[in-house]
């Protein structure tokens, strides 16, 4: 967050904001999955973020740049549930972020996939 300024937003606050469900095919699983969680801009819309690039970092500190754009343009989900079920460590859980690649086939490339960071463990915007 500019200026050191951080907004934790733990399960419960994501929980309290609108669910998306997102039905698409990964690189990573063998067939389409449903994710379920709110929808990023609506995360940061909640945390008052401001800034145009977000730096989304994983639990084993795997981190990637993610444009604010990419939020506004596109129905991006920060998935807390995958097919129903919250998503363990070792599922990629328990935060992961997922592009609509089925709805918008200009997404289904390494860029996009890329940015799909799990085990997220922070936003931090800049």
């Amino acid at each position: 967050a500019p200026g050191g300024v951080s907004r934790n937003f733990n399960m419960a606050a994501l929980a309290q904001l609108p669910q998306r469900d997102i039905v698409t095919a990964t690189p990573w699983y063998d067939r389409p999955r449903k994710f379920t969680g709110p929808l990023l801009r609506e995360v940061l819309a909640a945390a008052g973020a401001k800034g145009t690039v977000m730096k989304a970092i994983a639990l084993n500190d795997y981190a990637v740049d993610i444009p604010v754009s990419d939020a506004m343009a596109f129905d991006v989900v920060v998935a807390r549930f995958l097919d129903g079920q919250p998503m363990p460590r070792r599922e990629r859980g328990p935060l992961f972020i997922i592009y609509p690649f089925d709805e918008r086939a200009e997404l289904r490339t390494q860029v996009y996939f890329t940015r799909c960071a799990w085990q997220l463990r922070e936003i931090v915007l800049r």
